[in-house]
C-alpha cells in the first residue's frame, strides 16, 4: 500500500502562517523571474515541504552580499514596497526579503532592478525556518514583521506567526542589541504580539507607554492604507534583543 503524505513526513509538525495559492504569475512577472532571479533570489535547500528550509543550510552573508554590512530582514515582504524603499534609501545596508508568494517576489525583483537596488536579496520560504536554518545565529541587525496575516477568526488564530515559538527563533537570528520591529492594524493581534514578547526573557521593550511610535523607516503600504480606511488603528511595537 502506498505511503500517505503524512507517513512520508510531507507535512510540518505545526501550522504555518500562510496558505499558498496557485495564482498564476503575469507574463511580465514570469519574465522578471527568469531574468532577475539569478541575481536576487537565494536558493534555499528544501526539507519535505515546498517552502521549507533544510536544517544545516546556513548562508554566509558576507559571501552572498559581497561585503560585511548591517543586515535587515523583512518577514512577509509582500509586493516589496517597504523593502525596496529601504534598500534604495540605505545602500550601505544589506536587506533580505522573505516571502512565500512567487508573484510578490517577482514584483519585488522588478522594482528593485528598476531602482538599482543591488543590496537586496529574496528568499521564497517559510519565515521561521529562514530565521532558524538559513541565517547564521546573531547575523541580523533588525527583523521586521509588518502587517502579518491576522488570522482573525478564532479557529484560525493558531496560524498566527507571532507566538511563543517565534520569539526564540527571532532572537536566535538577531545580534545582541538587535531590533525586532512589528506593526499590525488588528488590535487583538497587537496585544498578542506584545504579550508574547513581554513574556520572553530574550527581548526587552524599546518603547515607553502602550505602543511604540510609528517606525519612520516603514513606507506607507497598501496594507496600512486598507487598515486605515477600515477604521483600524495601526499599532507599532519595537523590541531589543537582550545580550546573553
Amino acid at each position: 500500500m502506498p505511503e500517505t503524505p503524512a507517513a512520508r513526513g510531507d507535512f510540518r509538525d505545526r501550522p504555518v502562517s500562510f496558505v499558498r495559492r496557485s495564482g498564476r504569475m503575469s507574463d511580465g512577472q514570469e519574465r522578471a523571474w527568469e531574468r532577475l532571479s539569478p541575481f536576487y533570489l537565494l536558493e534555499a535547500p528544501r526539507d519535505a515541504a515546498a517552502t521549507s528550509v533544510r536544517a544545516g543550510s546556513e548562508i554566509d552573508p558576507a559571501a552572498v552580499w559581497g561585503r560585511t554590512a548591517p543586515l535587515v530582514v523583512e518577514i512577509g515582504s509582500g509586493q516589496g514596497h517597504a523593502i525596496v524603499h529601504a534598500a534604495t534609501e540605505h545602500p550601505d545596508t544589506d536587506l533580505l526579503a522573505v516571502e512565500v508568494f512567487k508573484a510578490g517576489l517577482a514584483r519585488t525583483m522588478l522594482d528593485a532592478d528598476r531602482a538599482g537596488a543591488r543590496n537586496l536579496r529574496l528568499v521564497e520560504a517559510n519565515a521561521p525556518e529562514v530565521l532558524e536554518h538559513l541565517l547564521p545565529a546573531a547575523s541580523a541587525d533588525e527583523v521586521w514583521v509588518f502587517f502579518p496575516d491576522p488570522w482573525h477568526k478564532n479557529k484560525h488564530t493558531k496560524r498566527r506567526l507571532i507566538d511563543a515559538e517565534f520569539a526564540p527563533v527571532a532572537a536566535r537570528a538577531l545580534k545582541p542589541g538587535g531590533m525586532l520591529r512589528l506593526a499590525t492594524d488588528w488590535e487583538d493581534y497587537a496585544r498578542q504580539m506584545r504579550a508574547v514578547l513581554d513574556a520572553s526573557f530574550l527581548f526587552e521593550r524599546a518603547f515607553e507607554g502602550d505602543w511604540a511610535e510609528r517606525f519612520d523607516g516603514r513606507v506607507l503600504t497598501a496594507f496600512e492604507r486598507k487598515g486605515a480606511r477600515a477604521g483600524r488603528a495601526i499599532r507599532d511595537l519595537a523590541y531589543r534583543r537582550i545580550p546573553a
